[in-house]
């Protein structure tokens, strides 16, 4: 049995706490927040003040490693979260007719949901799990320390005038973690932090369909473009759902866009938002906005190895993403999930930390990566769109467009297409095997005069819509 100190509640530290307690682990989790979710879903989504989370009310759709690592580790808060108003959706339902089965299409799985759904489901299952105390509104306040080695050795934290020993602890603070802090001011080495701007701004609004009418559209894609925004949706849980903008900082429209009556005229002429206002749901929500993004990769190890031993970080305290793909839930359980399978070994803290770090490595920062350069091609394109709309055929764009177009025709390029956006291959492993390429070759043959679109607004249509009522354009 291992004794661990979790500093924060968020997905991350929830699910760690879980994981651990289930597999005969003592755990004493310090969360800040004092407030529990889960008795009024709609007024802890909306009304909840989490300045720490600003993504929380912002749409989520939970990707395939959410169900997978829930199914394995926790059967029953996934089974919570479907009781609770959660939908699956498996990515080759687009098809009328399911295409031939293969080992892997019932995890193509995207989970339908706010994301205090889930939050909701963990925290009952942590309050009802013997082996976890979970402390809220008690914040860890500093960390203990062993320096009988050369590399120090975190053996738990202090919290006000307590001390509280621990075999392992998990920083699962979050973007904003104070570990990083207190380690430097131990005299620790420096974290290793690795910090990427995102040009990006997202805004939101969330609606609820009418109970007596329909509850989807039709067969709808997800998303519209235009060379300077995106729009999609986010069908949800109990028939909430959220419309969603994506802009560059440095539109000068961008302020506008908080005017709900501005964001509405915006987003309805983005055909995937427009198809499912006009099934007129209720407005829930004022416009929810996001802006000031990054993504962070923190390592507790440099170029001569681990700086700290008896600590290591979860969640967005290692990899904090921009929410464009989705993945930083994902990334959190996949590292929950190691944690605990791992944390016998963490009576020798230097090889478990030393381990952790090469995991990390391997594991996450790939998709860390994949981000960085999505967000720096779409942040461009945003910015730029007079450059990037000018030459639409250039080979790249016809390339990755060709690829979207002919995955809502062909179930094995959708297929593909699916397991990069639930994080079981690279585009490069999916795309790259001589099926896809084949496929995608007929495919061109038949279109030779694909030319990659827009079906989104003009810029002239944008700045009509997003002109306040006492402007003129």
């Amino acid at each position: 049995m291992t004794r661990v100190a979790i500093v924060g509640g968020g997905m991350g530290g929830l699910a760690a706490a879980l994981f651990l307690g289930r597999r005969g682990h003592r755990v004493t989790l310090f969360e800040q927040d004092g407030h529990r979710p889960g008795r009024d879903l709609d007024e802890d989504f909306f009304h909840w003040n989490r300045p720490g989370v600003p993504h929380a009310v912002q749409p989520h759709g939970l990707l395939a490693p959410v169900r997978t690592v829930l199914r394995a580790e926790a059967p029953d808060v996934y089974r919570a979260t479907l009781r609770r108003g959660a939908r699956e959706r498996n990515e080759l339902d687009w098809f009328d007719e399911r295409p031939p089965a293969r080992p892997g299409d019932d995890d193509l799985v995207t989970l339908q949901s706010r994301r205090i759904v889930l939050e909701a489901a963990l925290h009952d299952a942590v309050d009802r799990e013997p082996g976890v105390d979970v402390r809220r509104g008690e914040a860890a306040e500093g960390l203990l320390f062993d320096r009988k080695d050369e590399i120090p050795q975190v053996t738990g934290v202090r919290s006000g005038a307590r001390e509280h020993p621990a075999d392992l602890v998990l920083d699962a603070a979050g973007r904003r973690s104070p570990v990083p802090g207190w380690l430097a001011g131990a005299g620790c080495r420096d974290a290793v932090v690795e910090n990427h701007r995102v040009g990006i701004a997202y805004f939101c609004r969330w609606y609820r369909l009418r109970p007596d009418g329909p509850r989807d559209p039709g067969r709808v894609r997800g998303g519209s473009v235009s060379p300077f925004a995106s729009g999609g949706v986010f069908p949800s849980d109990n028939g909430v759902l959220a419309a969603s903008l994506l802009v560059s900082t440095a539109d000068p429209t961008r302020a506008a866009l908080r005017d709900p009556g501005v964001f509405e005229r915006a987003a309805r002429m983005f055909p995937a938002i427009a198809a499912w206002l006009a099934l007129e749901p209720e407005a829930v929500s004022g416009v929810l906005a996001m802006g000031g993004l990054h993504n962070r990769w923190i390592s507790l190890a440099d170029a001569d190895g681990p700086v700290v031993t008896g600590l290591v970080g979860v969640g967005d305290s290692v990899a904090y993403t921009n929410p464009t793909t989705g993945q930083g839930i994902s990334m959190a359980l996949w590292a929950a999930q190691w944690v605990s399978q791992h944390a016998g070994e963490a009576e020798d803290p230097a090889s478990f930390t030393a381990a952790y770090h090469r995991w990390t490595r391997r594991t996450l920062r790939p998709w860390f990566d994949r981000q960085v350069t999505a967000d720096r091609a779409e942040a461009d394109q945003l910015a730029n769109p007079a450059r990037v709309s000018a030459d639409p055929s250039s080979p790249a764009a016809r390339q990755r467009a060709a690829l979207a177009a002919c995955a809502l025709e062909d179930p094995l390029v959708m297929r593909a297409r699916a397991k990069v956006r639930h994080l079981v291959l690279t585009a490069d492993q999916a795309y790259g095997t001589e099926e896809v390429r084949a496929r995608l070759a007929h495919w061109l043959d038949r279109h030779p005069d694909f030319t990659p679109s827009f079906d989104g607004p003009t810029r002239a249509e944008w700045e009509a819509a997003t002109a306040r009522p006492d402007h003129t354009v």
